[in-house]
């Protein structure tokens, strides 16, 4: 194991963390936008994010202003042509979460991210929870008709300003989570479940200040798992964790995930384990 913590955590964070974590048997791990701004996908709300550079910008994934006004459904389809999502790759924090689930130790992965960076890192699709669902795809807010995203853009770039529901002419927008839309409930019950159903709960780059994601957190720590938080900042959540490691994630989580393997005896039990069910 790595005698010194990595970058400058405090030792006895980085020592807790690594023990921990090395000897977890199932890995719910909770991603949100830090883990992509190492890949050019800038966050929202910190101090290079999209809201802090231009505050008028929200209003584009307010879905109150998006359905009402014309023209913010054309602000959108352009910010959408330019995404940095269409050239990103993943970077080394996406691809360790792919080498836990690669060592079968990655229960589920729960994402508020809807650059599906996750899935090009080689993450098994089936075990990914797209909480705000995926930029790649869209959804007809009439008729509910989903299609590919880049079909859509193909039409944007042919001069349609905001292109209509090709089935029944209503609007179209991204298959995300609009400010002022709730979460798709099944999506929702499928994330409390992985959290209730691990041994550590992983929350990398988020603020755990959005719900209900946040939540997630305090659910699994509630259920018996425990808690390590990765991120730039302080979160709500720090006084239920285990171990709270800030730095570059594109550094912290490679060395977690190397950490050499070395499971409790003691069987696996966890609330979401059918085997402790009464």
């Amino acid at each position: 194991m790595a005698e010194q913590p990595v970058g400058e955590q405090p030792h006895d964070q980085w020592a807790r963390a690594r023990e921990v974590f090395a000897s977890a048997r199932r890995v719910t791990a909770l991603t949100g936008a830090g883990v992509s701004t190492a890949s050019g996908i800038p966050d929202f709300r910190g101090p290079q994010g999209m809201w802090t550079r231009n505050p008028e910008s929200q209003r584009l994934t307010d879905i109150s202003a998006y359905v009402a006004d014309p023209e913010v459904r054309t602000l959108a389809w352009q910010r959408r042509l330019t995404h940095p999502a269409w050239d990103a790759v993943p970077g080394s924090a996406h691809r360790a979460l792919a080498d836990l689930d690669h060592a079968g130790r990655l229960g589920a992965l729960i994402t508020q991210n809807i650059d599906e960076l996750h899935q090009q890192s080689g993450v098994d699709a089936s075990r990914i929870i797209e909480l705000h669902g995926t930029l790649f795809a869209t959804i007809c807010l009439d008729c509910g008709a989903t299609g590919s995203m880049h079909a859509s853009l193909a039409r944007v770039r042919d001069g349609e300003g905001d292109p209509p529901c090709r089935a029944c002419g209503g609007i179209l927008k991204s298959r995300t989570v609009s400010f002022g839309e709730s979460l798709d409930p099944a999506v929702l019950r499928a994330a409390q479940r992985a959290a209730l159903n691990c041994d550590v709960f992983l929350a990398a780059g988020t603020s755990l200040t959005v719900a209900p994601a946040a939540g997630l957190a305090e659910l699994s720590v509630r259920a018996g798992a425990r808690l390590i938080i990765c991120n730039a900042e302080p979160t709500p959540y720090d006084a239920l964790a285990t171990a709270v490691l800030g730095g570059a994630l594109e550094d912290v989580l490679p060395a977690l995930v190397a950490e050499p393997f070395d499971p409790a005896d003691a069987p696996l039990r966890t609330y979401g384990d059918p085997g402790t069910w009464a």
